[in-house]
């Protein structure tokens, strides 16, 4: 369906926040997804999308929910299917040190099995690593069209490993009381409001309620503090640039006009050096900048939601 065609009425009055909850079972474990859809299944007739959250303090596929509001009511009739990884969200959170391997491999089995036919990922954040490691896993069928990277981190960031060692003596310290601690402190609304306004928006006014309540609900089950752990033990730190260049699907980047780098490393990188960067590497990219800074599909919603329509038309035809 064009963006100006007429939005049908179903998907004008869709309310994303009621779409129930859909769950499958991987390696036993209970792992949480949503999907929207038109409602007709003669409509749904692009190629579906897959969302990839990002993993911070309180987050899941509820970080989405601005983007599916918006992309419903432009009238796209995508199937846009909604995971939460495994130690976030709905899904189970088991005591384990998460890789991107791992929450790759939870992913293919749900593209074989739940979603099974090939899609479009949007990856947010340092999810990028995560889709990276699922484009690794594709064989024949491939499950892969296209890749869209959504404000993806600092190259710099993306092509220094930390040494193994490190993540392990990092990992112990925050799985201990310390950590325990530190999780407690860290899912405090202010010290969510602080984090937000210094390192994610653009805006400090768009650190609104909404954004709070839904990390404030989404850390209230202590055990959302493993996926955060194994986040910022570093265990996805790798060099990622032979991975990047191996890509052979179409690939979108988009990079916020006032994007930062929480890592020391990457501060000193511009939003228009860490574009340049990433079409350098990739086959078949291509990337924009649209206002916002880190967190593009809750701060720049109806800008995010142009340029993925647009660069998604392609997989339609």
């Amino acid at each position: 369906m064009p963006p100006n065609s007429p939005v049908p009425e179903s998907l004008k009055t869709k309310d994303i926040t009621a779409l129930p909850s859909l769950f499958y079972t991987w390696q036993d474990y209970r792992c949480g997804y949503e999907l929207l859809t038109s409602g007709d299944s003669t409509t749904d007739k692009g190629v579906p999308l897959v969302l990839l959250h990002p993993i911070g303090v309180g987050l899941s596929r509820n970080f989405w929910q601005r983007f599916c509001q918006e992309w419903c009511q432009s009238g796209y009739d995508n199937p846009v299917y909604n995971p939460d990884l495994l130690g976030c969200g709905e899904s189970d959170m088991p005591r384990i040190a998460y890789t991107p391997a791992d929450w790759a491999k939870q992913l293919q089995y749900f593209l074989q099995t739940v979603v099974k036919k090939p899609v479009v990922v949007l990856a947010q954040g340092a999810e990028v690593v995560v889709a990276l490691a699922l484009v690794q896993q594709q064989t024949e069928p491939n499950y892969i069209k296209g890749l869209v990277l959504a404000g993806p981190p600092a190259w710099t960031v993306m092509t220094e490993e930390s040494p193994s060692w490190q993540q392990r003596v990092t990992w112990n310290v925050l799985d201990s009381p310390v950590g325990n601690a530190f999780y407690r402190y860290a899912r405090r609304r202010q010290f969510l409001r602080s984090f937000s306004e210094r390192q994610l928006f653009a805006d400090r006014s768009d650190v609104d309620v909404q954004w709070l309540d839904t990390l404030l609900a989404g850390a209230a089950n202590p055990a959302s503090r493993y996926a955060v752990f194994s986040f910022l033990a570093g265990f996805w730190r790798q060099n990622y640039e032979k991975a990047i260049a191996s890509i052979s699907q179409p690939t979108l980047v988009v990079v916020g006009e006032e994007a930062t780098s929480i890592s020391r490393s990457g501060q000193a990188e511009t939003p228009e050096q860490r574009l340049t960067q990433y079409l350098k590497h990739l086959p078949q990219g291509k990337g924009c900048q649209i206002p916002g800074r880190n967190v593009l599909p809750y701060e720049s919603t109806t800008e995010f939601v142009s340029v993925v329509a647009e660069f998604v038309k392609q997989f339609n035809r």
